[in-house]
C-alpha cells in the first residue's frame, strides 16, 4: 500500500514511516493534519526561515513514532481518549530524589508498592540524568541527556520502572534543564574544541561590551556563590553566559539546531517510557536586552512547539513548566492569548506554596485571598501543580501591591516571614534556615522541612494540625498535587544535612534526608492523616482541574475560603489558619446553594459542627463541604 499523498498544507510524510502497518502511518497522518499548523505557528516567530525548521521536527517525531513500542503506542491511545487523565482528583504526585528514596532506580521499582498504597498516581524523580562531577547543581547541571546517574542504575533501568509503575498507574516525571547544560557536555566540550557549529549553541562574547550591557538589567540567581551572569572561559577565549552557576551555560535557543537537539532527547526519553517532562528553569530560556531575560514571549514559542512535536510522536506525554516567576507571569506558562491550551499542561502554583506559610504564620488569610483572586483564568485543559514543599528554598513571592491592598508593606511582610521561619521573630515555632541572603534587596529565602517549618521540631502542641492543614489546602485546592517524600511521614530537617562536603555550601539539603525505611510508627498520626485527605480528595468530582478554583472574599480573616462549582454542585474548602476556633457563618453556603442542614464534610467524613448560624471550626481544622 502507498504512504498517504501529501495535501497542499501538509509535506509528504518521511520515509522511515513507509514500513510501519496502514493504520499505524494513518495515525500518524492524523496527528500531522492536526497538529502541523500549532507548529508552524510557533516556529515563524522564532526563526527567519521556518519551514526547514518544521520539516526536520516531523522527521524527528517519524523517526521516534516508528520506533515506538506497542505498549507505549496503546498508552497514546488511551490518552488520547481520556486528554483529562492528568487533571482527575484521583491523581495525587510524589516527588523525591531517587536516592534518597531508595537507593537505585531498581529500589524505586521495588518501593512502587509503598506509592500505589499511598494513593500516589504520578512520581516525579529529581535529577537523574547524568551530571558533571560535584558541584552540579545537585544534579542540575547535566552532561548527558541520553544516560542515567551510574550510581543510580543504567537507562534500561529507567525503561523497566516505568514499566513497573505503569502496571500501578503511575506516570513518571524527569526534569529536563532547558536553559543551560554542564560545562563538560558534548556540545560545550566541542564548542571549547573550537567547532564553530557548536560554539553556537552557547552565547559567548570575545569581550565586556555585551555581558555588561546585558547586566544592568538581570538579576542574580545565586549572588553568594555565583555572582554575575557571565563567565570566562579561556578554551572558548570569550565571556559565555552562566546564569546560575560557571559551569552551568545558558544555551542559545535562537538557534534552531538547539530546539531540534532537545526536541529529539525529549522524544528518546519518551520512548523509554517518560510521560512527564519537568521543563526546569524555562523562563530563562530566551534572551533580549534591556529586560531581566525571563519570561520573554518566545518562552511560550518554543515551549508550543516542542509540545506539538510531542502529540504528533507520543502523546501519552505532558510537559510541565518550571516557573517559579511572580503571579503577574506565571499564568501565561500554561498559555495565554495566542498560546491558550498550547504551551506546559502543568505549571507549579508558587503563589499558593507561598500564600500557605505566610497564612500560617500571620494567622490572617485576607493576603492570600487577594493574591490569589488576582491570577487570570486558566485553560481548562491545564492544572496547577499544588504543594506545600518541594526539594528547593522558599523565596517569598509576596506582591507589593496584594500587600498594599490589604494594609501591608510588601517589602515589611517578605522579612516578617523570612524571620518568622528562621526562627528568629518571637513567638516562632518555625526551625528553618536562612538561604542565599541578598543584603542589597533585603532578599532572605528559607530552606527548612514542611514539619520543621511547621512546628514540629520545636515540639509546638499546633504543629501536627498544622501540617495536616498545609496538606488540605494543597490537596483541596484541584490541580495535581504534590507531596515532597518524607512529608506524608512528618520527617523533620536533617541534622547531618552539611557532612557531605559536597552539600556544605547549600542548606536545601536540610529539608532532603533519606527516607527511613523501615518506616518509623506513625507516633503523631501524620500519615493516617495524609491518608485520609488523599482518599477524601480521590471521591471528589469536585477537585477535578478543569473545574477553577474560586477564591472568596474572608468572611473571618483567619479562615481560607475557596469554593469549587461543578455540575454536581458547589464544594466550598475552608481553612482556618489560627491556632483558635473560627466559623463560617451559613449565609456563605447559602450563597454558594448549599443547604447547611443537609451537608457533608468529606474530611471527617461527617455532618460539620453548627452553631450560632455556623460551621464551626476548631484550630487549625479545614472542612470540604458539600450537599450530601
Amino acid at each position: 500500500m502507498q504512504p498517504p499523498a501529501p495535501t497542499p498544507d501538509r509535506p509528504a510524510l518521511p520515509p522511515t514511516l513507509d514500513e510501519l502497518p496502514p493504520l499505524r502511518r494513518e495515525t500518524f497522518e492524523a496527528r500531522l493534519d492536526r497538529w502541523l499548523p500549532d507548529l508552524e505557528a510557533a516556529l515563524r516567530p522564532l526563526y527567519v526561515d521556518p519551514e526547514p525548521v518544521a520539516l526536520r521536527l516531523v522527521e524527528l517525531a517519524a523517526r521516534v513514532f516508528a520506533a515506538r513500542a506497542d505498549d507505549l503506542h496503546r498508552l497514546d491511545l488511551k490518552r488520547s481518549l481520556e486528554p483529562d487523565w492528568f487533571q482527575r482528583p484521583e491523581m495525587v504526585g510524589y516527588a523525591a530524589y531517587a536516592d534518597r528514596f531508595a537507593g537505585t532506580l531498581t529500589g524505586v521499582a521495588e518501593r512502587t508498592p509503598y506509592l500505589a498504597d499511598l494513593g500516589v498516581r504520578y512520581l516525579h524523580l529529581m535529577p537523574l540524568l547524568t551530571p558533571r562531577p560535584a558541584p552540579n547543581d545537585g544534579g542540575y547541571a547535566v552532561a548527558d541527556f541520553r544516560s542515567v546517574r551510574p550510581d543510580l542504575g543504567t537507562t534500561d533501568d529507567l525503561r523497566a520502572l516505568t514499566g513497573r509503575l505503569r502496571q500501578d498507574g503511575i506516570s513518571l516525571c524527569l526534569d529536563l534543564v532547558l536553559n543551560h547544560v554542564a560545562r563538560e557536555h558534548p556540545w560545550a566540550e566541542k564548542a571549547r574544541a573550537g567547532d564553530p557549529t557548536y560554539r553556537d549553541y552557547f552565547l559567548v562574547y570575545p569581550d565586556r561590551e555585551m555581558p555588561d550591557a546585558f547586566e544592568q538589567t538581570l538579576p542574580e540567581v545565586f549572588p553568594d556563590f555565583a555572582p554575575g551572569n557571565f563567565t570566562w572561559d579561556a578554551d572558548l577565549g570569550g565571556w559565555v553566559w552562566t546564569t546560575f552557576n560557571d559551569y552551568q551555560w545558558d544555551v542559545n535557543w535562537a538557534n534552531p539546531d538547539v530546539l531540534c537537539e532537545y526536541a529529539d532527547v525529549i522524544l528518546d526519553l519518551a520512548n523509554h517510557g517518560v510521560e512527564v517532562f519537568r521543563l526546569d528553569a524555562i523562563a530563562f530560556t530566551w534572551k533580549r536586552m534591556g529586560t531581566s531575560c525571563q519570561n520573554q514571549p518566545e518562552v511560550h514559542a518554543l515551549t508550543q512547539a516542542l509540545r506539538t512535536v510531542a502529540r504528533i510522536a507520543c502523546p501519552a506525554v505532558v510537559f510541565k513548566a518550571e516557573a517559579i516567576v511572580g503571579p503577574q507571569d506565571l499564568v501565561a506558562y500554561l498559555g495565554q492569548g495566542e498560546h491558550w491550551g498550547k504551551v506546559s499542561d502543568l505549571a507549579y502554583h508558587n503563589s499558593l506554596m507561598v500564600q500557605v506559610w505566610s497564612m500560617l504564620a500571620s494567622r490572617d488569610a485576607r493576603l492570600a485571598a487577594r493574591a490569589l483572586q488576582q491570577l487570570p483564568a486558566t485553560p481548562s485543559t491545564t492544572a496547577w501543580i499544588t504543594y506545600a514543599r518541594c526539594h528547593d528554598d522558599i523565596g517569598w513571592a509576596i506582591g507589593d501591591d496584594d500587600a498594599a491592598a490589604v494594609g501591608l508593606s510588601g517589602f515589611e511582610h517578605r522579612r516578617f516571614l523570612s524571620d518568622f521561619y528562621a526562627g528568629d521573630f518571637p513567638g516562632s515555632w518555625a526551625r528553618g534556615l536562612v538561604f542565599q541572603e541578598n543584603p542589597a534587596t533585603g532578599d532572605r529565602r528559607i530552606s527548612g522541612s514542611l514539619a520543621s517549618l511547621a512546628g514540629l521540631s520545636a515540639g509546638d502542641p499546633g504543629s501536627v494540625d498544622r501540617i495536616l492543614l498545609a496538606h488540605a489546602v494543597v490537596l483541596g485546592f484541584g490541580g495535581l498535587p504534590v507531596i515532597w517524600m518524607g512529608d506524608e511521614l512528618g520527617l523533620l530537617n536533617d541534622p547531618d544535612w552539611d557532612a557531605d562536603p559536597e552539600h556544605a555550601p547549600d542548606n536545601r539539603w536540610a529539608h532532603r534526608p533519606r527516607m527511613p525505611w523501615p518506616l518509623p510508627p506513625d507516633e503523631h498520626g501524620i500519615q493516617e492523616g495524609v491518608r485520609r485527605l488523599v482518599a477524601a480528595r480521590a471521591s471528589l468530582p469536585h477537585l477535578h482541574a478543569a473545574v477553577p478554583a474560586e477564591v472568596l472574599d474572608p468572611r473571618d480573616p483567619g479562615v481560607l475560603l475557596v469554593a469549587r462549582r461543578h455540575p454536581l454542585g458547589t464544594m466550598l474548602g475552608a481553612y482556618n489558619v489560627t491556632p483558635g476556633a473560627r466559623h463560617v457563618p451559613l449565609a456563605v453556603l447559602r450563597d454558594l446553594g448549599l443547604d447547611p442542614d443537609s451537608i457533608v464534610d468529606h474530611v471527617s467524613g461527617s455532618t460539620p459542627v453548627l452553631h450560632d448560624d455556623a460551621v464551626q471550626l476548631a484550630p487549625y481544622a479545614c472542612v470540604w463541604l458539600t450537599a450530601s
